[in-house]
């Protein structure tokens, strides 16, 4: 089973000190919010990570430039259009969209991470975000959940939490329901901190945070064109331990991964899939992935169906691992259902119950050494095929 994070999270999520934020509706959608910006009162030493689908959007292309001098004042994002397969004039609005933004806050364009997240082949609409720009930095607030608000795309809520440590502060927006399995990190997913740390070893956490959370979450298999990770600090509380910062890291990455596989597109479960006893952290990963891939799994835990074959296969077909049937065991929810390679002979309606739970934890043991890893996932629905059936014309 997953272990609980001791870290405590804030209630309600709040910034650091020096960061704010606003959205608002720039007319890419009908209604809601779809313009996101987040500033910090300083410039910040800052790291980042990106999709390796080998069709990035044009925000990707021009993130992967800004990032290299280690500094960022601010990122602005918008939703509904993902400025993605848009050629040279996708990229010119993308760095149009940061110059605007730097001009908003008093900064300069070198200084401003661009994402898009929405509909893949359509150009952006540049002038509306130009507008819709203007006037942003005298609406900025404290509230991280308010530009969470304006990245949303099929997500159901916006999602932000906080935790702190010492006198420092990390706070981690993000968003992300469908077209997800991260070879870097979520769909869209910015860190804020206060504490004091330079881009080399911001850059060398946040790979090591990713890691064990964001690349180990799988909604649907499908890795974004747009997916972006990106963490600032504006060093306004000093210096922290950089162990503790890294462990409270890791388990806010962690806790926002279950966030965003609990609203997967369809979704009624969290799924968690741990497996221990692998020989390498590799191929403790790599079972762990089959497991939460497996449509047959998604589906057992969505009919709460304790079908212990979907189990023994899912783990089977990782053909790069070398699987030991005699020493393989498996625990649903907390309940023994293999033994060496075999089914046990246990209670059906009580392992059926347990299924019905709105966290599904499935555990497999290897038998074959002393690494272990969890995936994060959750449960295939109709719902997940309404939402995706339509999506260019939505």
């Amino acid at each position: 089973m997953a272990n609980p994070s001791p870290v405590k999270f804030d209630d309600p999520a709040a910034f650091p000190r020096g960061f704010r934020c606003t959205s608002t509706n720039c007319g890419l959608k009908p209604d809601a919010k779809d313009l996101a910006l987040f500033v910090s009162e300083k410039d910040c030493a800052a790291a980042a990570v990106f999709t390796r689908n080998q069709f990035p959007g044009a925000p990707i292309t021009l993130g992967r430039e800004t990032i290299k001098n280690g500094t960022l004042r601010a990122i602005v994002a918008n939703s509904k259009c993902s400025n993605v397969a848009t050629g040279a004039k996708g990229l010119d609005n993308a760095r149009r969209m940061a110059a605007a933004a730097a001009k908003e806050i008093g900064s300069t364009a070198d200084r401003v991470l661009v994402s898009s997240t929405g509909v893949i082949g359509v150009q952006l609409p540049i002038e509306k975000i130009e507008k819709g720009i203007v006037g942003l930095a005298a609406q900025l607030q404290s509230d991280p959940m308010v530009g969470a608000e304006g990245i949303m795309t099929t997500d159901t809520f916006p999602k932000a939490l906080s935790a702190r440590l010492g006198d420092a502060t990390i706070t981690w927006v993000a968003k992300g329901s469908g077209m997800i399995e991260p070879n870097m990190a979520t769909m869209l997913a910015y860190i804020f901190t206060d504490a004091e740390l330079d881009a080399a070893t911001l850059s060398k956490m946040l790979r090591a945070a990713v890691h064990v959370s964001f690349n180990m979450l799988s909604v649907d298999t499908d890795t974004s064109t747009s997916d972006t990770c990106a963490i600032m600090a504006n060093g306004l509380a000093g210096r922290v331990d950089e162990k503790l910062f890294l462990e409270t890291l890791t388990a806010g990455c962690i806790r926002m991964t279950e966030t965003l596989a609990r609203d997967g597109e369809g979704a009624k479960h969290l799924l968690r899939t741990t497996v221990r006893g692998a020989a390498t952290d590799a191929e403790a990963r790599t079972v762990a992935k089959s497991l939460v891939n497996s449509p047959l799994i998604k589906t057992m835990v969505h009919g709460a169906d304790p079908n212990v074959g979907r189990l023994l296969m899912a783990v089977g077909k990782a053909f790069d691992v070398k699987i030991k049937p005699a020493s393989t065991d498996a625990w649903i929810n907390g309940y023994a259902v293999v033994k060496g390679g075999e089914r046990l002979d246990f209670d059906e309606a009580t392992v059926r119950a347990a299924l019905k739970n709105e966290v599904v934890d499935l555990e497999v043991t290897l038998g074959d050494g002393n690494a272990s890893a969890t995936a994060y996932g959750c449960d295939l629905t109709h719902g997940y095929i309404d939402e995706n059936a339509a999506y260019y014309s939505s």
